[in-house]
């Protein structure tokens, strides 16, 4: 099969190669996926440049979300999910299977039916930012009538979260940077779309509300300021991203607001959460609530240009187009 991979850290255009690889089989417990489409994620190109490193070995297929068909399956899978149509999440999480190539192989909890209707683009889109999204919302309960504030509310993580509160029942409130970023967080389902640059951003806000009970933060060290003027004994600031650089911490200051902040990232998340995630991000698909950012669609052989493009901040969704469903 065709698939991109690297053997070493580095920039895109030098370390990724398009090369020949034997096509993997399913072992016990596994699927095997034709991909159509491959999300691209910030976590890729950190990963592939050095800057998350993880432990590896050998070579890597990068890429950890995507979508497709099952066409095989190991020992102990049900044959009918043979032909099923699925959204992949943590493809490459400490194996070398990523989803930047024509086939990869995942523990079948990781390969989700794709609900009818929900196209493959929207579902290489979920994965990582939709699951993150969600553990940033429900971690400390039900937002069913809250105000909710999200960071950064064009970005992938930021749309999936603005569509899942809205559809839990929140008051939502996303922060952008400009007209068309704010365009696409109404178009999610926004109630109040703030440009956080704007000198009276804060009491824009808060003749929305006062307060808001959660905080789905994408640069904590921005926008703390902000977020612990919106705070109190009931907000928890949840920060997903880890841009440099790092916040300083005003700790009389989130004394006084009483506030909460956690931490999130996937990879280390309990089992359980992440189940929760994926049963309730994938009711959400098949109930409609959840669409698609604009794409930017790359083929197999231009991945290192997708990477720049995600690094270089591309508004929208990243996906490279692998191939057919047939």
């Amino acid at each position: 099969m065709r698939a991109v991979r690297f053997e070493r850290l580095g920039p895109a255009a030098e370390v990724l190669e398009v090369v020949d690889v034997a096509t993997p089989e399913p072992g016990p417990g596994e699927v095997r996926v034709k991909i159509v489409y491959s999300g691209v994620n910030p976590t890729d190109w950190k990963s592939r440049s050095g800057s998350t490193a993880r432990p590896r070995s050998g070579f890597q297929i990068p890429h950890h979300d995507g979508s497709g068909v099952i066409d095989a399956v190991g020992e102990g899978v049900d044959q009918r999910r043979v032909g099923q149509r699925v959204w992949l999440y943590l493809a490459a999480a400490g194996r070398p299977w990523g989803t930047a190539a024509e086939w990869s192989v995942v523990p079948e909890r990781q390969a989700v039916p794709l609900p009818d209707g929900a196209s493959f683009e929207l579902g290489a889109s979920l994965g990582i930012p939709a699951l993150t999204a969600h553990r940033c919302l429900f971690a400390d309960g039900d937002v069913a009538a809250l105000p909710v504030l999200v960071s950064g509310g064009a970005g992938a993580v930021g749309h999936f979260a603005i569509e899942l509160a809205k559809r839990a029942g929140a008051r939502v409130i996303a922060t952008v940077s400009g007209d068309a970023k704010a365009a696409l967080a109404r178009s999610a389902g926004a109630d109040l779309v703030v440009n956080y640059r704007d000198a009276g951003a804060l009491d824009q806000i808060r003749v929305f509300a006062e307060r808001v009970a959660r905080v789905v933060e994408v640069n904590l060290a921005v926008n703390l300021s902000l977020d612990l003027e919106l705070s109190g004994p009931q907000t928890v600031i949840v920060a997903y991203a880890a841009d440099a650089p790092d916040p300083t911490l005003p700790v009389r200051a989130c004394m006084t607001a009483n506030v909460m902040l956690r931490f999130v990232l996937l990879y280390t998340m309990p089992v359980d959460a992440v189940d929760r995630a994926v049963a309730e991000v994938n009711d959400a698909l098949a109930a409609g609530a959840l669409t698609e950012l604009p794409v930017h669609r790359f083929p197999l052989e231009q991945c290192a240009a997708a990477h720049d493009a995600v690094q270089s901040g591309a508004v929208g969704k990243v996906l490279l187009h692998i191939g057919d469903a047939s």
